[in-house]
């Protein structure tokens, strides 16, 4: 059954939407077929001025709203997500592309997000310091204000979920960029949240050029706070413009997840885990596993299995109950992992599967791809490919394969498989990034902290520490 795409896509300021009007737009694509799907308004700077001067207001009044009545706002949310559960998945597999199965996960985890936070918006406690007999000295943890937020298009109901709800849980007010991309999704959250009861002017919602939306909303003395998930490159450029006014940071930048696999996993177990993990959302994650170290004792096995089980996934429509892996996002994807395919394959690296774009209308597909015995030379090993592309290599020790693991200035994710509990406590210590799973690759839980280090960025989304991140502290002394 389809759901037909809602086309009055809008921009989101002080309570109401603005659609056409005589604005830009931009075509949002169906990337399984490559048609245009609606046309999405994009923001003029009289735009951004008023969604700032909305936010500035949000703020003065949501700072000073009861913590129980923010958590009850966002429970209540999370209710509407629920409810919406159905059609909101289909709208975001339909522009974004991932299986429906994935995207009904998507939107289930979302709402526990929401769920978790309104608990931590009851929980945001400061303290009293010893003092003489007379005197007290406080130390509160205060909203740091408006939030400039900026997201991807990969998990298009997650991520402005994920942005939104410390900021409101912390008693913030938000200015939201989605991805123009998978502008609907982003909508039909912000229509949740609006029907909850959450203010007009606590969180606006605007799309636009991404430069000019930037620069104007991080410019302003408005914004105290900057929050965005994307590439390394942009990420570097955001936090310059940022550093202008000292506002608050998050950045949850680009990986290229290390898996480290030794000769004492549970070999069958650990393949069918990492191939499936590996081409979810066709490779689209940012902590998604992409250069595979594998022990030489069970290294022809693993590519072999690997490489069957890939050759054996279904490519096709994320409509389609019987697809296992949808398109890529855009047809910019395609191009991409073909380009960096064709160099580690001039580079001397070993094809055992995939390796083709697939042709399906005008869709934006590409086969599920391994490589075998890559250089690191290969653009793949040092560039995040963000996509259907398995990078395998044999490594002998314990102490290659963690070099192997830190060797870029990569530090998102990272996995490794390991029956050895000494083992699994070394790897957990020296491995340089922000998350670590062992013996499995689930990363995401609404009470867990997401975040990377080196060029991956700072700070961490969920968890108390994402709340945390929305706060600053003040002391006050009196005598």
């Amino acid at each position: 059954m389809a759901t037909a795409y809602d086309t009055s896509l809008g921009l989101y300021i002080a309570g109401t939407w603005r659609t056409g009007e005589g604005r830009d737009t931009h075509a949002v694509l169906n990337p399984a077929t490559g048609e245009t799907l609606a046309q999405l308004p994009l923001a003029t700077a009289a735009d951004l001025d008023e969604a700032l001067a909305a936010a500035d207001r949000g703020f003065k009044a949501w700072r000073a709203t009861a913590p129980d009545a923010r958590a009850a706002m966002l429970q209540k949310t999370a209710a509407l997500l629920r409810e919406r559960a159905d059609r909101i998945a289909r709208i975001a597999t339909t522009e974004q592309g991932k299986i429906l199965a994935e995207a009904k996960g998507e939107v289930a985890f979302a709402a526990a997000l929401l769920d978790f936070h309104a608990g931590e918006a009851l929980r945001i406690y400061g303290r009293v310091l010893p003092r003489p007999a007379g005197t007290r000295s406080l130390v509160l943890q205060q909203p740091v204000g408006p939030v400039a937020a900026f997201c991807a298009w990969n998990f298009p109901v997650m991520n402005v979920v994920r942005k939104i709800a410390p900021a409101l849980a912390a008693g913030c007010s938000i200015i939201i960029k989605p991805s123009e991309e998978t502008a609907g999704s982003a909508v039909e959250v912000l229509r949740c949240f609006q029907d909850a009861g959450l203010p007009g002017d606590v969180a606006q919602c605007v799309f636009g050029v991404p430069d000019m939306v930037s620069r104007q909303l991080l410019a302003s003395p408005v914004t105290r706070k900057l929050s965005f998930t994307g590439s390394v490159p942009v990420g570097k450029h955001l936090a310059a413009l940022a550093a202008d006014t000292m506002m608050k940071t998050t950045m949850e930048l680009g990986g290229h997840g290390p898996v480290l696999v030794f000769d004492d996993c549970d070999l069958e177990k650990t393949l069918d885990t990492l191939v499936a993990h590996k081409f979810r959302n066709a490779g689209q994650v940012c902590v998604a596993p992409t250069r595979f170290h594998v022990q030489d004792g069970i290294y022809d096995a693993f590519a072999a299995g690997f490489a069957a089980r890939t050759k054996a996934l279904a490519v096709g429509d994320g409509m389609d109950a019987a697809s296992q892996m949808g398109p890529m996002a855009n047809p910019r994807r395609p191009d991409a992992i073909a380009g960096l395919v064709d160099d580690a394959l001039s580079a001397g690296a070993r094809l055992l599967a995939g390796g083709e774009r697939q042709t399906s209308g005008n869709g934006f597909f590409y086969q599920p791809t391994v490589l075998a015995d890559v250089p690191l030379t290969a653009r793949a090993m040092n560039d995040e490919p963000f996509g259907p592309v398995a990078l395998l290599r044999p490594f002998a020790t314990v102490d290659d394969a963690i070099e192997q693991a830190n060797r870029l200035p990569f530090g998102l994710a990272a996995y490794c498989f390991t029956e050895n509990g000494r083992r699994q406590n070394l790897l957990g210590d020296a491995i340089e990034a922000g998350m670590v799973a062992i013996n499995g690759v689930r990363l995401s839980f609404p009470d867990s902290p997401f975040g990377g280090m080196k060029d991956s960025g700072h700070g961490s989304e969920d968890g108390p520490e994402g709340v945390q991140a929305h706060l600053v502290t003040k002391t006050v002394h009196m005598s």
